[in-house]
């Protein structure tokens, strides 16, 4: 009777250890060691390159299904960086994001494909300056376990994207300056203590 009591305990704490890890996590999107840099084409000679930091936002974790994951994002156009003053003031003008009107981009997922244990397909609704049209991303898993430092459940990805930037009404310069903007993004998150 003992022997059966304990094997039932075990059976419960196994099934209960797989249920706790079978739930989905919210990470929230640690700004501090977030980027979404963003690049073009100059008029055939160079390749510049621009940054959006004080990004926002949830990356939903769910790891017996990874297909009812889901990232939620929002990036205050005020935060771009071209490393170049004038532009970043042009770029806040009507004529490109029309930051007034429209202060920030988002990113909310509509689903999300598994390639294998680190790779997934994201796809999702981009809005810029009150557009809206799907992306796909290609995201890489870097790492998912305890923060070192912080001591909280962690994870981290990288992801790629390209679209047209005149799909957005932001078309100034084209052909000259690329239409195509290419998007290399890296993230880091943490669930609530």
């Amino acid at each position: 009777m003992n022997r059966l009591k304990t094997l039932s305990l075990g059976v419960c704490l196994v099934l209960g250890s797989t249920l706790v890890q079978a739930k989905a996590v919210d990470y929230k999107i640690d700004p501090t060691h977030t980027a979404t840099v963003f690049s073009w084409n100059h008029f055939g000679f160079s390749t510049p390159s621009a940054n959006f930091t004080d990004i926002q936002g949830v990356i939903k974790v769910d790891n017996a299904k990874p297909e009812n994951s889901s990232v939620n994002v929002t990036i205050p156009v005020s935060s771009v960086n071209t490393n170049v003053v004038a532009l970043d003031k042009e770029f806040q003008e009507e004529a490109w994001f029309n930051a007034a009107k429209y202060p920030n981009i988002t990113f909310k997922s509509t689903k999300v494909e598994t390639k294998d244990k680190k790779h997934f397909k994201i796809t999702g609704d981009l809005t810029v300056k009150g557009v809206t049209k799907p992306v796909v991303l290609d995201a890489v898993l870097n790492k998912q376990g305890e923060h070192p430092m912080a001591k909280v459940p962690a994870i981290g990805f990288n992801a790629t994207t390209s679209f047209d930037r005149s799909a957005f009404g932001i078309g100034n310069y084209v052909p000259n300056v690329g239409d195509k903007i290419t998007v290399n993004i890296t993230t880091e998150a943490t669930a609530a203590k």
